[in-house]
This record gives C-alpha cells, sequence and structure tokens, in this order.
C-alpha cells in the first residue's frame, strides 16, 4: 500500500494556526458602522480565519460570506478574494476537494484582476495541494510551477520554500527519491533561515518519507520523532496525525505489528476529533494494512472499506487506491476469488486515473531538458549499431526470412487483438466505476448515508419507527408580498442562499435536511441515527438560522433590498422515517409530530423559535437556554398547546 504524507491546506499568505483572538472586540468594530469598510471587513476576516476557520470550519464559512458579501458591495476586490479563500480553506479542512477547489479558482480569479502577485502565488500553491490530494499530479505539477515562477520574482522566501517542498512531493510520488531529497532539503534550508517552525516540522517529515523508501529507517524515524516533536511544541493538531502514522509506518515495516498498530490509533482519534476527513480515510487504511498483516482478515475489510467510502465522498483518488488494495488483499487472503477482483480492477482503474507517465514527461521537461538531449544522441547512435547489426543478420539468413516475417505478422495480429481486446475492456471497466461513483455520490446527496447503504445492499430500505426525533420547521412570513418585489432570477438566488446557508447548519450540527417545499425549509434531529444530544442540536441549528437571517435581513435593508424574516418551530417525539417514490427519491418522515411541527412554526414569531411543551422538558434543565412561556396557544387542528420561546442563555462571542 502506497502510504502518502497528510498534505495541511494552507494559504502561504499567512493562514497559521494562532492564539484565539478577542472576538468580542473583533464584533464591536464589526458592528460600527462609523468605523472605515476596510476596517469592519478586517475584523470580520480575524472572526472567520483566527476564530473559527480550524476549529468550526463551517461557522468559518458562514461568517466568510458575511466578509465577501459586505467586500462585494464596497468593492473591495482583495478582501472578495480573501474571504473566497478562506471558504476554501474550511471546505479542504472538512475534505469536500471539489468545493475548495471552486472557491480557491474564484478568489485567483479576482487577484489576478488586481495584480497581487504574493496573493497569486498562494493562490496557485493552495490550488496545486487540491489537484496533489485528488491525485492529478500533472495539474499539481502545473500550478506549483507557476507559483515557484513568481515567489522568485518578488523574492518571497517562504513562497519559495513552500513550493519548493509541493514539487519535491510530486518526484516523491513519482518514486524519484533523489530529486524528492534535493527540492525537501533546499526548502528545509530556507525554512531553517527564516525561522519558519511549522515549515521546518514538515520538511523533517517529508525528508524522513525519503529515507524510509530507501530503506534507511533509522534516519527516516529520527526525522519523524524531530517532526512530532515541533508538531507537539507549536500545538500543531492537524499535523501531529501524519507523524503519527509515519512513525508507525516504521515500526510497521520492522515487524512490530502491535507498537504500530498503537501509533496508526492515536491518529486515527485525533483525526475523528478534528475532524479531517482525508487523515481518518488514511488512518482507516493503514489499520486495515496492518489488520491484515495481523491476520485479521475480517478486521483489514471492514477498516478499508470505511475507508474507501471515505475517500470515495472527498474525491481522494490515491486514498480510493490504497483502501482497494487492502480490500484485494483481504479478500484474496480469505479465499474470496471474485470480490478480490473487484477490488484489483478498481485499483487499476484507479492507477489509471493518476496520470504518472504525463507527469513524469512534466517533470523530465522541466529538470533533464539536457539529459534528454543526450540520451537522444546516445539512442540514436544504439539504433545505428543495431540496425547494422540486423542488416548482416538478415544477409545470413536470407533462406528463412520470408518464414519469419509471415509468423511474426501472424504473432503481431494475434497478440494485437488481444491487447486492444484487454486494453478496451480495462477502459470499459474503469468508465463503469467512474458512473458508478457518480451514481453513489448523486445518492448520498438525496438521501441520508446509512439508508443509500442499505438501499445499495438490499435494493430496498424499510421504513422505522423512532420514539424521540425532533422535527423543526421554518417559513418565510410575508413570503409572497417580497416576493412580487423581486425577480424570478431574484427570487430564486435569495431562496437558494438561505437554503446553502441552512444546509451548511444543518451539517454543523448533524441534523438531517428533510426537504423543502416553497419557501419552507424542514429538518429532523435524531435521525437516521439516533444521538444523545439531537434535540439540543437541533434547537441550537434553528437559533443560528434566526441569526443568518436577521443578519442577512440587516445587510439587504442597508442595500435597499426586499429580504425575509422568518418563524421557526420544532417539536419532540414519535415518527416514522422512510423512502418514499420508485423513480425519484425521497427521504421522509410521518406522523403527529411533524403536524405538531409545523403548528409550532406557524404561531411562531419572526426572529424567534418557537417550542412545544415536550421539546420544553426535554430541555428546561439545560443551563446553556433560556425560556419564555407563552402559555396556551390556540393550534389549528390541535387546539391550545403550550408554547416557549427559546433563546442562548449567553453570548457566543
Amino acid at each position: 500500500m502506497r502510504k502518502l504524507p497528510l498534505i495541511i491546506l494552507i494559504s502561504l499568505s499567512g493562514i497559521y494556526l494562532k492564539a484565539q483572538p478577542n472576538l468580542d472586540s473583533l464584533w464591536g468594530v464589526w458592528n460600527d458602522h462609523t468605523q472605515p469598510d476596510t476596517s469592519r471587513l478586517s475584523a470580520m476576516h480575524d472572526i472567520a480565519k483566527n476564530g473559527y476557520l480550524f476549529s468550526k470550519p463551517d461557522s468559518a464559512f458562514y461568517f466568510a460570506q458575511l466578509e465577501y458579501d459586505f467586500a462585494e458591495k464596497s468593492g473591495l476586490k482583495k478582501q472578495m478574494a480573501g474571504a473566497l479563500n478562506t471558504q476554501g480553506i474550511s471546505f479542504a479542512i472538512r475534505g469536500n476537494y471539489p468545493q475548495a477547489l471552486n472557491h480557491y479558482q474564484r478568489s485567483l480569479k479576482i487577484l489576478e484582476e488586481t495584480g497581487d502577485k504574493n496573493r497569486i502565488a498562494s493562490s496557485l500553491n493552495n490550488i496545486g495541494l487540491i489537484y496533489n490530494n485528488q491525485g492529478n499530479y500533472p495539474k499539481a505539477l502545473d500550478y506549483f510551477q507557476r507559483s515557484l515562477k513568481i515567489q522568485e520574482e518578488t523574492d518571497d522566501k517562504k513562497g519559495i520554500a513552500y513550493s519548493l517542498n509541493n514539487i519535491g512531493l510530486i518526484y516523491k510520488k513519482q518514486e524519484d527519491y533523489p530529486q524528492a531529497l534535493d527540492y525537501y532539503q533546499r526548502s528545509l534550508k530556507i525554512k531553517e533561515e527564516t525561522g519558519d517552525k511549522k515549515g521546518i516540522a514538515y520538511s523533517l517529515n517529508n525528508i524522513g518519507l525519503i529515507y524510509k523508501n530507501q530503506g534507511d529507517y533509522p534516519k527516516a524515524l529520527d526525522h519523524y520523532q524531530r517532526s512530532l516533536k515541533i508538531k507537539e511544541e507549536t500545538g500543531d493538531k492537524w499535523g501531529i496525525p501524519s507523524s503519527l502514522n509515519n512513525i508507525g509506518l516504521i515500526y510497521m515495516d520492522q515487524g512490530d505489528y502491535p507498537k504500530a498498530l498503537d501509533y496508526f490509533q492515536r491518529s486515527l482519534k485525533l483525526n475523528e476529533e478534528i475532524g479531517l476527513k482525508d487523515g481518518i480515510a488514511m488512518s482507516l487504511n493503514l489499520i486495515g494494512g496492518i489488520s491484515q498483516k495481523q491476520g485479521d482478515h475480517q478486521k483489514a475489510i471492514n477498516q478499508c472499506s470505511k475507508g474507501l467510502i471515505l475517500a470515495q465522498e472527498i474525491g481522494s483518488v490515491s486514498l480510493q487506491r490504497d483502501a482497494c488494495k487492502c480490500l484485494y488483499n483481504a479478500h484474496k487472503s480469505r479465499g474470496n476469488g471474485n470480490k478480490a477482483l473487484e477490488y484489483h480492477e478498481q485499483m487499476l482503474a484507479l492507477d489509471d486515473s493518476l496520470n504518472a507517465e504525463e507527469t513524469s514527461k512534466n517533470l523530465q521537461q522541466m529538470e533533464f531538458a539536457k539529459v534528454i538531449l543526450q540520451d537522444s544522441i546516445d539512442t540514436a547512435e544504439k539504433e545505428r549499431l543495431v540496425q547494422e547489426a540486423h542488416e548482416e543478420e538478415v544477409r545470413k539468413e536470407q533462406q528463412t526470412r520470408n518464414w519469419s516475417m509471415a509468423g511474426g505478422v501472424l504473432f503481431l495480429l494475434l497478440a494485437g487483438g488481444f491487447y486492444s481486446r484487454w486494453r478496451y475492456t480495462r477502459k470499459a471497466k474503469a468508465i463503469i466505476e467512474k458512473e458508478k461513483d457518480r451514481s453513489e455520490n448523486l445518492l448520498l446527496n438525496i438521501l441520508p448515508s446509512e439508508i443509500a447503504e442499505e438501499l445499495k445492499i438490499h435494493g430496498k430500505a424499510e421504513a422505522r419507527d423512532f420514539n424521540m426525533v425532533s422535527i423543526l420547521f421554518t417559513d418565510f412570513k410575508g413570503f409572497t408580498e417580497q416576493s412580487a418585489k423581486l425577480s424570478a432570477a431574484d427570487l430564486v438566488n435569495e431562496i437558494n442562499h438561505c437554503f446553502e446557508a441552512f444546509d451548511g447548519i444543518m451539517e454543523k450540527y448533524g441534523i438531517e435536511k428533510i426537504k423543502t417545499i416553497g419557501d419552507a425549509y424542514m429538518a429532523a434531529g435524531g435521525l437516521p441515527v439516533p444521538t444523545d444530544d439531537s434535540i439540543k442540536n437541533t434547537v441550537l441549528a434553528a437559533l443560528e438560522m434566526q441569526t443568518f437571517i436577521v443578519s442577512r435581513k440587516a445587510a439587504m435593508d442597508a442595500d435597499g433590498k426586499p429580504a425575509f424574516e422568518m418563524r421557526v418551530g420544532i417539536h419532540t417525539g414519535p415518527v416514522v422515517a422512510g423512502i418514499v417514490g420508485v423513480k425519484k427519491f425521497q427521504y421522509d418522515i410521518w406522523g403527529d409530530t411533524v403536524n405538531t411541527a409545523s403548528r409550532m412554526e406557524s404561531n411562531g414569531e419572526v426572529g424567534k423559535v418557537n417550542i412545544s411543551q415536550t421539546t420544553y422538558d426535554l430541555l428546561k434543565e439545560d443551563a446553556d437556554f433560556t425560556f419564555e412561556s407563552r402559555g396556551k396557544v390556540a393550534a389549528k387542528g390541535k387546539g391550545e398547546i403550550e408554547m416557549y420561546f427559546v433563546s442562548r442563555s449567553f453570548n457566543e462571542g
């Protein structure tokens, strides 16, 4: 199994782990409309980047959107680009590479309009890292080279060091270890000169990888341990897991499986704590690999299957390839030939997509032009000598030439036919696998992952009863009146903007979005996998949704544009959940709980979260909330129902 170093996608323009900023002070600047626009945007940028990016990346995305919207209104392009860059990093941290790439490219486009070379170089590097993690090495190399060229023009030492390191990474993946080591050491030297501790740690880690691949385990272990020590000293919790994995690999190669497994499990635990999806997938693959070596083939299958699903989710080709190799070996060891062949074919298709041959050509064009020229001269001379020898051989064997040629032609025709058939079959299987991945990703976008998996395995998903589910409904007040003031395109864009934010909030709190109906949004906490904190998280999500809408309305009002106000209602109780439809699947829920939750919303007030007596009883002892009794309120079809407004009991800022 090929092991790749864990890449942390960090902008070279200064986005590193920093001490927690004074959020109260920053919020004060942001809300002070007498401050210059640039000062307010700088405060919001710090809130998103330094306050939430590495602890709550989904919240960072939301605050960066506030920054972007305000910067766009003020015509401040650099701030727009900075906000998009922050959003790109937030997606990269969560392993959503396609969205990260989209935001980085939008940021780059704006920066190219401003001509800011340092930030352009940083964006190019970030885009290259995304392509690298997706296994598209030719594109990654192209962006790293473009970044390095700009950094050399501007004498950006820190940037040069990182670009050298990234180019070394490509060489390493092509197994050109001497060239990789040269780039890594050149990068390390610059980082030591500039005192970049974080950079030093990553260079030591990468140099250790080269020594390991060359079989020099003592040097590799020394570099890994030095790297780990610096990461622990600097509190780099995103980098520590990769060092733990690499140390574990040394022990695995030396046959010390219990010690290796301990390091892999420590790495997995840290990756899960910070939600780093590519790190989780890598650790799962490594644990699967060590389990395979220990003879526990079922555990290997379990771990690597999880790793494969996660790698497919984030679009990492290299991690998918590692998982498939692990599964191939495990099924082969269990005597399950059909399954082993299935994963072997997937592995071959993934190898094809890594574009190793094209990348190798790019590397040769970059570094070895003179060597290639000399090789061409040498090759031409060798071909001349071979040709002369061949002509002499032909003269000596004139009698048998025709028969030999005929036999050779026949053999080539047969071989060509078999080869063409083999290539066609292999490509066809790769296409089928690619389409299968697309259909599975589409299914996961429609259904909860657990339900989608059940549907794939059994061809159907049974309806299930849930005893304690919190149903959330939202509705825009006066939607018809407000929509009349907007064009059809503006109306759709505004609703989409709000619902996209809601989707992010649902993901943050682990709430399952059920559906949207016009301007209404419905979600449920506690299914398809019940959790102890689902009721609280549903209320927290509702409060954050209201915060978003209130902030959005304030911004739109300031710009003289119509905006929505929203009611939110929540009720908790039993429901039935399952799939509706045959051709167009939809996961839906039924029961009186749903109807009651709808009444909570329709009898609520704008800007507030209205909850039922049942939800109140389950949360009333929670010190994080403050409740306002509304008494009994008449609800259509329900009679009088006890209702409460809920709010946070402290200021999160």
